[in-house]
């Protein structure tokens, strides 16, 4: 994922906002690609009812991002995504995060719970204990 000239702020590093695009990008990119979430015309929508960001390291255009990607809590209608923003090649996240979707009727508006279809993809990314 590269940066762009308009993200850099007046004090030549990304601003924070576009971090959280980052994360948007990241956690949806996933929820379509492998979940099949059809955010135009699906019956259901992902609304984002949390966030946070945690800062370490200033990035800026032009460099190359990379971003990480992990399930923290897969509950009945939420999703709690953990997410990392990598320089590319580093091994120590520049920044990292939380991120939770609510699925929703698109209609309605009300929260239903995650299908299957698109819960056994997210399962994958859980965290598991190390023996």
């Amino acid at each position: 994922m590269p940066t762009r000239w308009i993200d850099n702020d007046a004090y030549g590093h990304v601003n924070n906002v576009n971090y959280y695009a980052y994360f948007d990008t990241i956690a949806n990119t996933f929820m379509i690609e492998q979940c099949g979430l059809d955010y135009q015309h699906g019956p259901l929508v992902a609304f984002i009812v949390h966030s946070e960001c945690h800062y370490k390291q200033s990035i800026a255009f032009p460099e190359k991002l990379e971003g990480g990607l992990r399930v923290n809590h897969l509950g009945n209608s939420s999703v709690q995504w953990g997410v990392g923003i990598f320089k590319q090649g580093e091994p120590v996240a520049a920044a990292y995060g939380t991120f939770t979707h609510v699925l929703v009727d698109r209609i309605s508006q009300m929260p239903v719970p995650i299908p299957e279809a698109m819960r056994q993809p997210m399962s994958t990314l859980t965290q598991r204990p190390v023996a």
